[in-house]
């Protein structure tokens, strides 16, 4: 591992990235929010390798990822993959900790797991991987995840291992919500002897389950299952907002901004 160099992630960088981030997210979604129960699960020693792998249904996923650490896991530097070909178009990304591969060829795939590896074993770190290799809608779980992750976990001693759904749903506000579940960790060391295959079901078989459990949720429309990380804009817009206060004004009735009464 010698001859594989750790990304270098500029503090200043990431901490200047966050503060743009945050507004960001605010102007673009209702509420970024974690399924209660399963943030509890993420209660365990940060000493461990961390690998957070999840499915893939937007272009806001990364984002999402990089602002869930900096929310969940403060003292773990983030790092995730990403296509090489994309990381040349938003190169900014690799002072984030977003490192390429190139997973269509035997040697991408040997440089991803030399990569991930010394990254995991650097300490202090999490690594985000989106293993369906493609964008894909929350409904599909026919896709077969990619052997990486899987090779990774039947290399390593230990760490940690731990699904995560994400979904992008509209419920009563213009804009849409961001909301995510995570899975049930699983020990590297409690599973020594696996098989690539065998890690590849039991992966595939969690990741799954979180994404169904998560439907579940969404369909409900509540927000009393989860914890808001961050709470963004409501109504209708400025105009048509305008018009409601002035309205609400003349009739002496109360301005109530919100439409609906999740993440109030």
């Amino acid at each position: 591992m010698s001859d594989v160099l750790v990304p270098a992630v500029p503090v200043w960088f990431q901490n200047g990235f966050h503060r743009f981030l945050r507004p960001f997210l605010k102007r673009h979604f209702q509420a970024v929010a974690v399924e209660s129960e399963s943030r509890e699960r993420l209660a365990f020693a940060a000493d461990e390798p961390l690998i957070i792998y999840g499915n893939h249904p937007s272009w806001w996923d990364q984002l999402i990822d990089h602002f869930i650490n900096r929310s969940l896991f403060p003292d773990l530097q983030f790092y995730a993959t990403i296509d090489a070909d994309a990381l040349e178009q938003y190169s900014v990304f690799g002072k984030l900790g977003v490192y390429g591969v190139r997973m269509n060829t035997t040697s991408g795939a040997a440089g991803f797991l030399k990569q991930t590896t010394a990254i995991l074993k650097s300490g202090h770190s999490a690594v985000w991987i989106t293993p369906e290799g493609r964008f894909a809608d929350v409904r599909d779980h026919d896709a077969e995840l990619m052997p990486g992750l899987a090779h990774i976990c039947k290399k390593m001693d230990v760490g940690k291992v731990v699904p995560l759904a994400l979904e992008y749903p509209f419920w009563e506000e213009r804009l849409p919500l961001c909301l995510a579940m995570f899975g049930k960790p699983v020990s590297i060391a409690e599973n020594q002897g696996r098989s690539k295959q065998e890690w590849r079901d039991r992966l595939s078989a969690e990741l799954r389950e979180t994404q169904q459990q998560l439907s579940q949720l969404v369909i409900g429309r509540s927000s009393e299952p989860f914890d808001d990380l961050l709470k963004g804009k409501t109504g209708a817009g400025m105009f048509y907002d305008s018009f409601r206060r002035t309205r609400s004004l003349f009739s002496r009735k109360k301005f109530r901004h919100q439409h609906g009464e999740q993440f109030e």
